[in-house]
């Protein structure tokens, strides 16, 4: 039987007030539970053996004392306070368990009282169950409910000037007052308000005038400022443009001198006519009869002398560019693999294949170089014997026929100029070695492939001057023209037989042209369809060679814009401009908006009628005349 005690008392049953009657049935073995049978209320001062419980009824309860130095049990529980983070173990497999930790949000607000009842033994409160979730906020409705304003008092100090008595304490009887320190104060003169007011005014427009000394100062010193800056921009943009000519002047004459390209040629050949008409002019303007046509037969022996000395500085030069084009061919064969990253970088890789084409380059670059050693020599040609015998072919017995010939020749002391044929034939056979695919398969990626013969038919054209059929390609087609001419070969022959012009500055012309149209992004084409001819039929006879503005007439300074930006370049929305003109130009937002009052209308008439001549030039072909549109100004 078991005995509790409750404020100095022994019961037997829970440790309660005031507990029910029960009868002690039984106790398993390892439990701190009890079996009981109910019967009646147990007073304050009664046991347990004055209850009479019945035989079936039975209640659970726990062992819980109150004094736990004396009864080592479960003592009653205490407040008790969770901590920020607890720990709880999870069991993960069968055998496994991990430890998770959890943070215990603790709440924010007063929780409602929903209701529930109170322990009056032991004083618990139980409360019905509610959310354990933070309440939503309120949504904000883009007004202040709550201001400072309506519900701050606002005070206001103000100071006030009270009167403050004195006294003045003087010489009498029976006192002194020193007069050490006195001071003499006179008046001074009486002045009215309307004197006052004048002073007034007088020390305002005293100040006045320095301010505006002052302001005048600065806005001078600012204007001197901007006139230096300008002075100097100027000069500077003269002394730039002067340096522009200059080595305009002098590129050409280097490529006059040292001429390397067509367009070089083509300045050559000029320069030449000039030469030439200079002369005649000044022969028919000084001899007559007999002389003036021995002098003519000596400018005509002259001129031919300057032809063929043009002829072997055109053949030299073809061959130069002609192995330029070959290395570069080779360059690119022999060049990584290469794409660029995520990160912007740019990733690098060989394969075999251009490890190949790279060896065959240097190969080829050796075996080409003339002016070296005897034995290097022999060592390259070794090399490229060891390099061709890997593939047994009529090609590559023929280049080692020609090395074997060629180091017999060398051991028998021929003279190197007896070579030069020898060694440009393996030079030719080595490079049909290198663009053979079987031999070098990365140059399979960059060599044409033919097209083929029955797609010619459509797209073949009969030239009249040299009687071959060529691709539509090789012949220019102007944008007034009906039929097809002559291929480009011949129009450059005749050029450099008669007319002898040079093209060059409408080239840069076209290229400036075609360039600035591709940064508008706006699906332009018909600046891609104007051939050179066609633009340089619009600056000669419909723009007179000079700007449209300053009539300067460099066509190195010369540029062709849009008259209105907004609409696409065409033969009738262009004019042709200085650069400085052409930016200022294309600064314009709306041309309607301009106001011509006091400027010079002649040339913005002018203009309007090359606009009109263009249209009726140029309109004939059927992708202009689908875009075209009559030209209209407002002054």
């Amino acid at each position: 039987m078991l005995l509790f005690q409750v404020a100095g008392h022994h019961f037997l049953g829970r440790a309660l007030y005031q507990s029910q009657m029960v009868y002690l049935i039984s106790k398993p073995k390892r439990s701190n539970v009890w079996s009981f049978k109910l019967r009646s209320v147990i007073e304050d001062n009664k046991t347990l053996m004055w209850s009479v419980a019945t035989f079936h009824e039975t209640i659970q309860c726990e062992e819980l004392h109150l004094d736990l130095g004396r009864f080592a049990r479960k003592g009653v529980q205490q407040d008790y306070r969770m901590p920020d983070v607890i720990t709880v173990r999870v069991q993960t497999d069968p055998d496994t368990f991990q430890d998770v930790a959890v943070k215990i949000e603790r709440p924010t607000f007063r929780k409602p009282f929903l209701g529930g009842f109170k322990n009056r033994i032991t004083g618990v409160e139980f409360h019905n169950a509610g959310s354990q979730t933070i309440p939503k906020k309120r949504p904000e409705k883009g007004t202040t409910l709550f201001c400072r304003e309506t519900q701050t008092v606002f005070q206001k100090n103000k100071r006030q000037q009270t009167a403050n008595p004195t006294s003045t304490q003087m010489t009498k009887v029976g006192l002194y007052v020193s007069s050490v320190t006195d001071k003499l104060i006179t008046p001074g003169k009486y002045f009215t308000a309307e004197e006052y007011h004048k002073r007034r005014l007088e020390a305002v427009i005293v100040l006045q005038k320095y301010f505006r000394r002052w302001h005048a100062r600065k806005l001078v010193q600012k204007l001197k400022e901007e006139k230096r800056l300008r002075l100097a921009w100027e000069a500077q943009e003269e002394l730039k443009k002067k340096k522009e000519k200059e080595d305009k002047v002098r590129r050409e004459r280097e490529r006059r001198l040292n001429p390397k390209t067509k367009e070089d040629f083509e300045l050559l050949y000029h320069a030449l006519e000039s030469w030439r008409q200079e002369e005649i002019e000044r022969i028919n303007a000084t001899l007559t009869g007999a002389e003036r046509k021995a002098a003519l037969c000596g400018l005509l022996e002259e001129e031919a002398q300057l032809i063929a000395s043009i002829g072997r500085h055109k053949i030299n030069a073809d061959e130069e560019n002609q192995h330029k084009a070959v290395l570069h061919f080779l360059s690119k064969c022999a060049q990584p693999k290469r794409w660029k990253a995520y990160d912007g970088k740019t990733t690098e890789m060989d394969t075999p294949y251009t490890l190949r084409a790279r060896e065959l380059l240097e190969i080829y670059r050796s075996v080409s170089m003339n002016d070296i050693p005897q034995d290097e020599r022999v060592d390259v040609l070794l090399t490229l014997r060891c390099t061709v015998e890997e593939h047994a072919c009529e090609l590559t017995k023929e280049i080692v026929e020609l090395i074997d010939r060629e180091v017999d020749l060398m051991s028998r002391e021929v003279k190197e100029c007896n070579l030069e044929g020898l060694r440009k034939r393996i030079c030719t056979l080595f490079l049909q070695y290198i663009k053979t695919p079987k031999f070098n398969p990365e140059v399979a990626k960059i060599l044409k492939v033919p097209p083929h013969p029955l797609k010619l038919y459509k797209n073949v054209n009969f030239c009249h001057s040299c009687e071959n059929y060529l691709p539509s390609t090789e012949f220019p087609v102007p944008a007034n023209s009906r039929t097809i001419g002559r291929c480009h070969l011949c129009c450059k022959l005749d050029n450099e037989a008669r007319q002898r012009e040079s093209f060059l500055k409408y080239r840069l012309i076209l290229e400036n042209l075609k360039k600035s149209e591709a940064d508008y992004q706006d699906d332009t084409k018909i600046v891609f369809l104007v051939q050179l001819q066609d633009l340089r039929y619009m600056i000669e006879n419909i723009w007179g060679c000079q700007s449209a503005l300053s009539a300067c007439s460099d066509l190195y300074d010369l540029v062709m814009v849009r008259w209105d930006k907004q609409q696409e370049w065409s033969p009738w929305n262009t004019v042709l401009l200085t650069k400085d003109e052409a930016d200022a130009h294309l600064k314009l937002c709306n041309l309607q908006e301009v106001k011509f009052n006091g400027l010079n209308l002649f040339p913005i008439l002018l203009l309007h009628f090359n606009r009109i001549l263009c249209v009726v030039m140029f309109g004939q072909s059927p992708y202009t005349h689908a875009c075209l549109s009559w030209p209209t100004i407002s002054v």
